[in-house]
């Protein structure tokens, strides 16, 4: 396999499937201690040139470390993260996702519209994520049990889903979204905590948007789902090896139909919450997204290949994305240079956490350059 992550990966089965062949079988599996594999982690090494990264622009710009700052680049970031995290389940799968940019354009239309409509935020929020978790599901099916390509399915609900919004909305901004818009409001632009004299924070500590903490409980709620499920057992063994987790009775094709729906549904969750901050949805939403969260989930230390990924990584790779467009912005670098910085940094930080012969790139140059004496 890739890396460590699939490598400790091993799908345990009833004892008394006598006779048929174990995930052991296909996969081999190997011992580490928990520093090997933190120090031989893609995120380990991405987490490590962030910091360095946001020690380096505070201490050139002190005002990249002020909380304002520290506040909009979470709340910059935290819609990726959220849509990151649906995006390394595909991606564990050996699938990729197209679609999620367009997803949020539709479902930022459809509970735009409804708004409009005057009925309870509520009803509006519920057939926006319904129209979202829709076009997952026809993903799914047509990946899962069709037996398509992930690329050309979502590709094409890249196109009808867009298609579709534009369509809803007759290609018109949604601003009047009735009695209910200071509670949609309310829900996109929360912060906690709260600066001011009846609140407890001081200004030192950021206020942190509702994005980044439904970001943060979901993550938590992936990372353990990664850690402590069959469920995810099955899902990083398929995209290890799809026919060996077959012959161990594992349901492929129900397991890849939850992943394409899943990642609709963060993409969902991201473009309510943008609706909300925003105050307004346009069929535009989402343009190009998908992009920047392959990008960051693959920083991130998920595999194109399949097999591995983690919760922590798809976050760290949206933050490192964020962070990098930010300190470009306040060093006043022009904005025709700044793709350039960032496809730099995508191809350092995934250099930084390949995997060669069981080791980081780092460690293995590190042991070419300073051989150890023979004796």
């Amino acid at each position: 396999m890739a890396n460590s992550v699939q490598e400790s990966v091993v799908v345990q089965e009833p004892a008394e499937k006598a006779g048929q062949p174990a995930m052991s079988d296909f996969v081999p599996t190997k011992e580490q201690t928990a520093f090997q594999r933190v120090i031989s982690s893609q995120p380990f090494w991405v987490t490590i040139a962030l910091i360095a990264l946001v020690m380096l622009m505070t201490a050139m710009e002190p005002s990249f470390g002020t909380s304002e700052n520290v506040a909009n680049v979470t709340r910059n970031f935290a819609p990726f993260g959220i849509m990151a995290l649906g995006m390394t389940v595909v991606i564990i799968t050996g699938g990729i996702d197209l679609s999620v940019g367009s997803i949020m354009g539709l479902v930022v239309i459809v509970a735009g519209l409804f708004l409009t409509w005057h009925y309870p935020w509520y009803v509006a929020f519920a057939m926006g994520l319904f129209s979202g978790l829709a076009c997952g599901a026809v993903n799914g099916f047509f990946v899962a049990y069709v037996g398509m390509p992930s690329f050309v399915v979502t590709l094409g609900m890249l196109s009808v889903a867009r298609s579709l919004a534009v369509v809803f909305s007759a290609n018109q901004m949604l601003y009047q979204f009735g009695p209910d818009a200071p509670i949609v409001k309310a829900i996109g632009q929360a912060k906690w905590p709260r600066h001011g004299p009846e609140d407890w924070a001081p200004h030192w500590i950021p206020e942190l948007s509702s994005q980044f903490w439904t970001m943060v409980i979901l993550a938590l709620i992936v990372g353990f789902v990664f850690n402590f499920t069959a469920w995810a057992r099955h899902l990083f063994a398929i995209g290890g090896n799809e026919e060996a987790a077959r012959l161990t009775g594992v349901p492929v094709d129900w397991i890849k139909f939850q992943a394409y729906v899943f990642s609709a549904f963060t993409a969902s969750v991201a473009s309510l919450l943008l609706l909300g901050y925003n105050g307004s949805a346009i069929n535009a939403m989402g343009q190009g997204y998908e992009l920047r969260v392959i990008a960051a989930t693959v920083i991130g230390g998920a595999s194109l290949m399949g097999g591995a990924g983690t919760a922590f990584g798809a976050v760290i790779g949206s933050a490192f994305l964020e962070v990098i467009r930010n300190a470009l912005l306040m060093a006043g670098i022009d904005s025709n240079w700044q793709g350039a910085f960032v496809g730099a940094f995508i191809v350092l930080a995934v250099l930084l956490g390949m995997q060669t012969g069981g080791k980081s790139i780092l460690a293995a140059s590190l042991a070419v350059l300073m051989p150890k004496k023979s004796r």
